[in-house]
């Protein structure tokens, strides 16, 4: 329940749909198994787990959503020596070259027959849309995997218009100058991580963990033209968090003490004690989006 990493967008036109509506929506395509000859499948299940049914959970207009992941993993290894061991044999007993073609419909029957025997994967990824304040928060450290449970939302509901946000302020620049001039934001500390960039596709990259950030070795890095592009931090005593240049908040780790408040929620009563956690975190997560946005000069018109 409590994000790993946030991905924000920002809807063109506020969301209307309750919860229930939206869990109505979200059944077309609610999570199935694979079949024995399917190599991925993807679904929306039950955000409160296996004690609710609702596909859609909301909570002080935010509505929570969860997207399930199976796919059946088959080592390309394994794939291409069967793969050489027919084309092999085709080779020898007809006398002939197998080519690009005929090689891809072999590989198609390869994988076809393999993936009833191959093991599974699953994985989830919890989103929430903020209808108060007009932002999709997505628990994806990967972008295709926020565009994945984004299209599959745009499939079920018809049309589901965000953008990534843009603000005033260059964030790789800004990051670089906190650093360069030791002037973080008063609610934000350093923390001891940070990617550096050369400016170029070319450029290289020079990464630093477990350093302080204001050493020599940092400033000079900076001297040498290089800017920031991820930076390690801690918001306001409750959130250690990797910011990127693209905005995506990395690596989420709340505190103890945030994570302490819903203490009192018996575990046994998991619906209840995921609600309140939900609540809790989405309060944190919102209001950090807030204060990232500002640090960069607000939202871009």
């Amino acid at each position: 329940m409590w994000f790993k990493n946030t991905r924000a967008f920002r809807l063109s036109t506020p969301f209307a749909l309750s919860p229930e509506a939206l869990g109505e929506k979200l059944e077309q395509r609610a999570f199935e198994p694979c079949a024995k000859s399917q190599a991925l499948s993807i679904g929306w299940v039950a955000p409160l787990g296996d004690g609710s049914e609702a596909l859609a959970h909301g909570a002080g207009g935010r509505l929570l959503i969860k997207l399930k992941r199976e796919e059946k993993l088959l080592p390309s290894t394994v794939v291409r020596e069967q793969l050489e061991e027919k084309v092999a044999v085709i080779e020898s007993a007809q006398a002939r070259k197998v080519y690009r073609k005929e090689r891809l419909t072999l590989k198609d029957e390869i994988v076809q027959d393999c993936l009833p025997r191959a093991f599974s994967r699953s994985s989830a990824v919890y989103a929430y849309i903020d209808t108060r304040t007009n932002w999709v928060f997505v628990d994806a450290a990967s972008a295709a995997r926020a565009e994945e449970l984004l299209n599959l939302l745009r499939e079920c509901i018809g049309t589901f218009p965000v953008i990534l946000p843009q603000v005033n302020n260059a964030p790789s620049a800004t990051m670089t100058g906190w650093l360069a001039h030791h002037n973080l934001p008063d609610d934000f500390a350093l923390g001891e991580e940070c990617e550096l960039r050369e400016l170029g596709e070319e450029g290289g990259v020079v990464r630093c963990r477990g350093v302080d950030l204001l050493s020599e070795e940092v400033e000079t890095h900076l001297n040498a033209g290089k800017q920031v592009a991820r930076l390690a931090l801690f918001w306001d005593e409750r959130v250690k968090l990797v910011l990127a240049e693209d905005l995506c908040l990395r690596r989420l780790k709340f505190s103890e003490e945030l994570m302490k408040e819903n203490e009192e929620i018996p575990e046994a009563d998991n619906a209840a004690r995921l609600d309140a956690d939900f609540a809790l975190m989405s309060d944190a997560v919102s209001e950090l989006q807030d204060r990232v946005i500002a640090i960069f000069g607000g939202e871009a018109e």
